[in-house]
């Protein structure tokens, strides 16, 4: 009988910690037991343990354990691998339970619990495969003194209650001390290991029922405990197919990108009845719950050829980097269905589509445009208004809020722009930008604001027209329009998708919302969204329900972060709470946020903190530090862990766009270590360590990163914070908010280690 195979995800993440000839044999086993799993050469026997769970031969020293899942439909045994492992580290006393909150498959392997902590629980393990034994063994160490436990004031029936695997229960009330609850859920299934790190963490016992265990929680039957098929169909595996070898080899660092929690697969499969969005902190996978999103919604499509599916985001390189992940988690034909583009080159599709010939104009940055603006002042000897602040209420409150007449202008609602303006000092802007747009369009130049807000006026028009055709249809009973419809074109005429998903949410401007609510029909899951709003770079604060995008009752928010450490979030966290007064974020909704209960459940080395003597001393320290994580990732940290290729690995953040290129020559002609520029479009070339500066990471993960020239008067800017600080106080703390963030998103970046420097004073917002 031939037999399906599936990998557990422990199990995949140890074999990306095998040798490369290891994982090579690992393949060559899977076709075999494929072919005849009762083959003598594999040696199937159960473990003596739990009689669910065999072992078979991948070669001479390893084995993989495995557990039967009962027979498909197609007479296949379907089988899961739940590990592999040294034969001298597979014991009896390995086990798979169905878990009682989930429903999904749980391998508890207690070999990699501490041994002071299985002494005291009465623990001993037995290898399958004793090793000859010397003639008189040591007698054992006593057991350790007791000591107060670390997890206090719960019971057993409370971790049970919780979803604590049971073969776990006494070994955590036997934990005292972090580094023995490390050693425990190194081996224990991960809503065990999310249950413990929160106790452990301080939580109360309802908390960590509200926030971990009851949204995983499913309804179960009376005999889930004996269907193992049932409970493989709920459990995150991958099939073992031609497309594991490939994944295997690249290591854990893709897997870990594009992992879903099952806190976050409640969010990806549910059904809304309208637009829905998802906050939370860096790390915490809205990316991941975005991208896993997009492979739901592609999944419940009928046939066709079409893309009904719009995955946007704010800028080109964050796209670049959705489509790799994408591309990894769904099938090509999947992929085929779905639209990925940044929001600007949507907007210039809109314009394109609609363009009148010889009325093309070149679209500038807001620098080109700003310096059009300074020149007018200059030629009007105008001195009563900046040209920053008359560029931002352009940009922010007349475009984006469509504003076009003077009366409108004097009746716009102009929140969080900070300084006030009478009606006579609008009268008087008003003026000022007419001649100013004016004179843009004699240069043939427009700015990719103006074209988002052109393009969201025409995408309404186009909805409108939509709306007004269904409207007349119901009007006449549901008859056909052919003949109405004949030779206007309106009888194509269609919502562009049928549903959008949408990452980085917080920096899109309020046209590119009204664009968007017009592609898409309302309805169930038309628009789902992804951001955070503590990490928001652009000055584009927008209330959704302004903007015809309604969230209220359908908003999630998570507070478990999966990428970063405990320890570089807790230097993350001083950043943006450094001063101790309460700064406002907003949530995209006309109300607050904030990082309450925000939290990490990986634990790593304290981020390290370097003040420099100058800049020279900055990037020799630098090159020292990349050259010696470089050694750690392609050596396997010292022998001891997978062997990888440091390419996408490491990276330096740097303050200021001029630093760019100072570093990249420093690290490449001096240091030896090659290097690819971040730029819009993503890494530019095939270097090992990836440079640009903080915008440039927006999205973007690492496993080690490094940031310079984090010094005062950088960040932030002594020159932008002592503009305003006495004429715009308002505008002055928005701009620190802003800075904030760039470094909380900076700092955030790094999955494993984080180094920041700098020379002279360091940025207030460090925490030194």
């Amino acid at each position: 009988m031939t037999a399906r195979l599936s990998l557990y995800q422990k199990a995949e993440q140890e074999l990306y910690k095998l040798d490369r000839s290891v994982k090579g044999k690992f393949y060559d086993f899977c076709h075999r037991f494929r072919e005849d799993p009762d083959h003598p050469s594999l040696d199937l026997k159960p473990l003596k343990g739990d009689g669910r769970v065999f072992r078979a031969k991948i070669d001479p020293s390893y084995r993989a354990l495995l557990a039967k899942a009962g027979i498909d439909d197609k007479g296949q045994e379907n089988w899961l691998v739940i590990a592999v492992r040294h034969r001298k580290h597979v014991y009896e006393e390995l086990s798979v339970a169905i878990n009682r909150i989930t429903g999904e498959i749980e391998f508890v392997d207690l070999s990699v619990v501490g041994e002071s902590v299985l002494q005291r629980a009465g623990i001993t393990l037995t290898p399958t495969e004793p090793e000859p034994q010397p003639a008189q063994e040591p007698a054992p160490e006593p057991a350790p003194a007791a000591a107060e436990p670390l997890l206090t004031g719960v019971t057993a029936d409370d971790l049970r209650d919780l979803g604590v695997a049971d073969q776990l229960i006494d070994l955590a009330l036997a934990v005292t001390d972090s580094d023995e609850l490390d050693q425990l859920v190194a081996g224990a299934p991960l809503l065990s290991k999310d249950i413990l790190y929160g106790l452990a963490a301080g939580m109360s016992l309802d908390e960590v029922r509200k926030e971990i265990t009851t949204p995983v929680k499913v309804d179960l039957g009376q005999d889930y405990e004996q269907d193992l098929g049932a409970a493989l169909a709920r459990t995150t595996v991958t099939t073992i197919d031609a497309d594991i070898q490939a994944a295997l080899e690249e290591g854990d660092f893709r897997a870990w990108k594009v992992f879903l929690h099952p806190t976050q697969a409640k969010l990806v499969n549910r059904t809304y009845n309208g637009p829905a969005r998802v906050s939370g902190g860096p790390g915490t996978g809205k990316t991941i719950v975005a991208l896993h999103r997009v492979k739901h919604l592609a999944q419940q499509l009928p046939p066709g050829h079409n893309k009904p599916i719009l995955l946007t985001t704010f800028t080109k390189n964050l796209t670049t980097d959705l489509r790799a992940r994408l591309a990894s988690l769904i099938e090509p034909e999947l992929l085929d269905r779905v639209e990925i583009a940044h929001i600007d080159q949507l907007a210039a599709r809109v314009l394109s589509e609609n363009a009148v010939k010889g009325a093309a104009k070149q679209r500038v940055y807001d620098s080109a445009a700003l310096n059009v603006l300074r020149q007018l002042l200059l030629e009007l000897d105008e001195r009563r208004w900046d040209a920053d602040f008359l560029y931002e209420e352009w940009d922010q409150v007349i475009l984006g809020q469509s504003i076009g007449s003077r009366k409108a202008y004097f009746e716009a609602r102009r929140a969080g722009r900070g300084r006030s303006v009478t009606r006579p000092e609008r009268a008087q802007i008003w003026k000022i930008l007419e001649q100013f747009t004016a004179r843009l369009d004699k240069d043939g130049l427009e700015t990719w604001g103006q074209a988002a807000e052109r393009a969201a006026r025409l995408e309404m028009e186009r909805d409108a027209k939509i709306r007004a055709r269904q409207e007349y249809k119901e009007a006449v009973g549901g008859k056909d329009l052919i003949h109405r419809d004949d030779g206007s074109g309106m009888r194509f005429l269609h919502h562009r998708y049928r549903h959008i998903v949408v990452d980085e949410a917080q920096d899109l401007r309020a046209a590119h919302w009204k664009m968007l609510r017009a592609m898409v029909a309302p309805g169930p899951n038309d628009l789902f969204i992804a951001g955070d709003t503590h990490q928001r770079i652009y000055d584009q604060q927008v209330t959704l329900g302004t903007v015809g995008v309604h969230i209220r009752g359908r908003s999630s928010r998570l507070t478990l972060s999966y990428r970063t450490t405990k320890e570089i979030l807790s230097r993350a966290m001083q950043v943006v709470n450094l001063t101790g007064k309460d700064l406002a974020y907003d949530d995209l909704d006309d109300s607050t946020d904030n990082l309450n209960g925000y939290r990490s459940v990986l634990r790593g080395p304290v981020p390290d903190l370097v003040p420099c003597a100058s800049w020279d001393d900055e990037l020799e320290r630098l090159a020292a530090a990349l050259t010696a994580w470089r050694e750690e990732i392609t050596t396997g940290n010292g022998g001891t862990g997978p062997r990888r290729d440091p390419r996408g690995s490491i990276a330096v953040c740097v303050a200021e766009r001029d630093m760019v290129s100072q570093v990249m020559f420093h690290l490449a002609t001096k240091a030896g270590i090659t290097v690819a520029e971040l730029t819009k479009d993503g890494p530019k070339g095939d270097g090992e360590v990836h440079v640009g500066t903080m915008h440039r990471f927006k999205g973007l993960e690492y496993q080690k990163l490094a940031i310079v020239g984090a010094r005062d008067g950088v960040i932030p800017r002594t020159a932008v914070i002592e503009r305003y600080r006495a004429t715009d106080p308002q505008r002055c703390a928005r701009e620190e908010l802003r800075a904030r963030s760039l470094l909380f998103v900076a700092a955030t970046r790094a999955r494993d280690a984080l180094r920041v420097s700098w020379h002279d004073r360091p940025s207030p917002y460090l925490p030194v």
